[in-house]
């Protein structure tokens, strides 16, 4: 499994070559010719929760989200994979939209077959959205009949799961959609849900790093107040998801998961 190290600093891309996660929100308050050259993979989060909790709805033009991913293949470069704007599902947010889950699908799916459309060499990564089981594997079903083959593609992103992601419930799904042979991106995957279904994960991100500590004293020898911004302290963390993600291949997946009843 390859895991995406949060980050709300953008200077780190030019700093460290582990996997990064950056945020769309962040990378929009640099000037192009001020941003590093990033040093290692790193992909590209659209910032959906932050846009649809501040309005409700998407103010981002697709055109313009596009020419904008455009510009950081270039600069900072080593891009590895984009997401699309979709429209996550949490009841928190379908009731601030005023939409249904499945209006929400639809938009996310009509949103990445636009930008695929438009950017066929190098597309944004498909997201599955839903709430309860059976929402995300209406959304799959919705994706094969626009001719998409998920279990063709290298990822699939898995959305709405990041504040239940240490659940059966999730776990359940992982295994399903992954038993059907598609490889997902887990996104706000932390300690706890890496270690349940890292094993059936291509990739995660989280930067629960920073919350973590912010309630912890700063590490030796780190002058700041706080260690809530701090790269040592954010590689210290990752050591810890990857081993969590490593224990899991070895923990037993019991039947009950698979049940109605569990």
């Amino acid at each position: 499994m390859r895991f995406y190290l949060g980050t709300h600093q953008v200077c780190w891309l030019g700093r460290t070559d582990v996997p990064l996660f950056v945020s769309r929100v962040r990378l929009i308050q640099y000037r192009y010719d001020s941003l590093p050259a990033a040093r290692g993979p790193w992909a590209l989060d659209s910032g959906a929760f932050s846009e649809l909790a501040a309005h409700g709805r998407w103010t981002v033009p697709p055109r313009q989200y596009l020419r904008e991913v455009c510009r950081w293949l270039d600069r900072p470069g080593n891009l590895e994979w984009w997401a699309p704007q979709d429209w996550m599902c949490e009841p928190v947010m379908v009731a601030k939209t005023g939409l249904s889950v499945r209006e929400h699908q639809i938009r996310t799916l009509s949103n990445y077959l636009l930008l695929a459309d438009w950017c066929r060499q190098f597309p944004p990564v498909p997201v599955l959205q839903g709430w309860e089981h059976e929402d995300y594997l209406r959304h799959a079903e919705d994706y094969v009949a626009a001719g998409v083959d998920l279990a063709a593609l290298a990822r699939v992103g898995l959305g709405s799961v990041c504040r239940r992601q240490n659940t059966d419930t999730v776990e359940r799904l992982v295994r399903d959609l992954s038993a059907r042979g598609i490889r997902l991106h887990g996104f706000g995957f932390k300690v706890e849900g890496l270690a349940r279904v890292g094993d059936a994960l291509a990739s995660a991100d989280s930067m629960a790093w920073s919350l973590n500590a912010r309630k912890n004293p700063p590490l030796p020898g780190c002058t700041h107040r706080s260690c809530a911004n701090c790269l040592r302290w954010a590689l210290r963390w990752r050591e810890k998801v990857l081993r969590a993600a490593d224990a899991a291949r070895n923990r037993p997946v019991y039947a009950a998961l698979f049940t109605e009843d569990a």
